[in-house]
């Protein structure tokens, strides 16, 4: 038990937990039997502790955005740094403060191509939304008031407001609340031939550009992508496919939004998840790593075309928040890449890379249960099957939350991603200072995990 906290505390903590505070992305009904999984105090790297006293390694970096790990006090100094100046200051009327004009300054350098501004939010969730509104006021300002529509990917994950939610292509999520706005479509994802003009393909109607040529370029604002699709299950993209869909986004005028919020900063192996493939988006949506976790704060990265035709409108752009541009969470944002850049951390991850896809390929080996392993820099996963071979899915057993609670029994945090039926996929996206000793570290406890379940289900 920690030192700070009694049992009788500890009881009294979780008692308060369930009764004040809903949790999000939680089952509510368990959560007021059970209370909360596990109450975190303190971290420190790519461990977390928790109120018990117990440590644990966070192997998905909470949410995939604690990307410099636990306990970095050059974050927490450069936070209290610029709260004892200035905590605070609206962006709205015009208003400007120095940390976000000089983030902004630095986002643009960091950025591919002609990506020359940005609109600060709060998170991938308004910097998504602000990308489906700034494209579709683009189009208006074009004068071409029928683009509006948004193409998106099913198993994609945009958010949780209105539209982002809608976007987002699963199932549990998109049709949360009866939510959901017009004019957003779902084609399916990763259907290569099809965006390359395959219109034999059975999927085709159904592919990016079967849905623009069926419901009209005219009417098409964006299409919006994860470089890397993220919590539908760390599905990498075909060799050529963000390239095929930029190409058919120029070719039928069409706004590319790249959804960054989880590939950013690093944690693919380059300092942005498009830059694995050339891409240069329309627009790029960060969050998530930008501050690695300890302030809130996200952005849209835009087109300089997109830019100087926003400017020129000569009324109020009635669109932004509170903390747009938050003087505190910029600041931690600037020391942030600071560090990713002293410390050549994406070079680190490309390194680690290797070491993780030997692990999982170490457990495909051992275990005819593991297959389709795969990392891009520190964003990995494996799916478990009642037979790898033939890809049979476990049918009465969810696989993928079983091994995963193994692994929280041993001390290690993973993310289970079963979304669609009869899909066991684990997510693995430690922090990226992670060491190979570390990761293997990790391996060896899924090892573990996976061995306890194959013997408690005899597979």
């Amino acid at each position: 038990m920690s030192k700070n906290y009694s049992e009788n505390k500890v009881r009294e903590l979780e008692e308060l937990d369930k009764k004040y505070f809903l949790h999000p992305t939680t089952i509510p009904k368990n959560h007021v039997e059970q209370g909360p999984k596990i109450t975190f105090e303190e971290g420190d790297g790519i461990y977390v502790k928790d109120i018990k006293g117990d440590k644990y390694i966070d192997g998905v970096s909470m949410l995939w955005n604690v990307n410099l790990g636990h306990g970095q006090t050059e974050l927490a100094e450069a936070s209290r740094d610029q709260m004892s100046k200035l905590a605070y200051a609206s962006s709205f009327i015009g208003y400007s403060n120095v940390p976000a004009v000089r983030l902004a300054q630095k986002l643009v350098s960091l950025a591919p191509g002609d990506l020359e501004s940005v609109f600060f939010t709060s998170g991938g969730s308004e910097a998504n939304e602000s990308s489906y509104k700034l494209s579709r006021f683009y189009w208006m300002q074009k004068g071409f008031s029928e683009k509006k529509k948004i193409i998106s990917l099913k198993r994609g994950y945009h958010g949780v407001t209105m539209a982002t939610q809608t976007a987002t292509g699963i199932d549990g999520f998109h049709d949360f609340s009866r939510s959901n706005v017009a004019d957003i479509i779902h084609a399916k994802p990763h259907l290569l031939d099809c965006e390359l003009g395959d219109t034999n393909n059975p999927d085709y109607k159904d592919s990016i550009r079967g849905i623009i040529e069926r419901e009209g370029a005219d009417t098409i604002a964006a299409v919006v992508i994860e470089t890397i699709q993220g919590s539908g299950g760390v599905h990498m993209p075909p060799e050529g496919y963000l390239e095929a869909v930029s190409k058919t986004c120029d070719e039928f005028n069409i706004h590319f939004i790249a959804d960054e919020v989880i590939c950013g900063f690093g944690r693919t192996g380059k300092m942005f998840g498009v830059d694995n493939w050339g891409i240069v988006p329309d627009m790029m949506c960060l969050a998530k790593g930008i501050t690695s976790g300890y302030s809130q704060l996200g952005g849209v990265l835009i087109k300089k075309d997109i830019r100087d035709t926003l400017v020129e409108y000569d009324d109020v752009l009635a669109h932004g928040f509170t903390y747009s541009g938050h003087p505190t969470a910029c600041a931690v944002g600037l020391k942030t890449l600071e560090i990713i850049e002293r410390d050549n951390i994406v070079s680190h991850v490309k390194d680690m890379e290797e070491v993780m896809l030997n692990g999982l390929q170490y457990l495909e080996n051992k275990h005819d249960i593991v297959s389709k392993s795969r990392s891009k820099g520190l964003m990995a996963g494996f799916e478990l099957f009642a037979d790898a071979a033939t890809e049979k899915p476990f049918t009465k057993i969810k696989a993928a939350a079983e091994v995963v609670e193994e692994c929280f029994k041993r001390k290690l945090l993973l993310r289970p991603l079963d979304f669609e039926e009869g899909v066991n996929i684990v997510a693995l996206a430690p922090p990226l200072i992670i060491t190979k000793e570390e990761i293997e570290t990790i391996i060896d406890i899924t090892d573990e995990a996976i061995t306890s379940f194959r013997k408690k289900h005899n597979v």
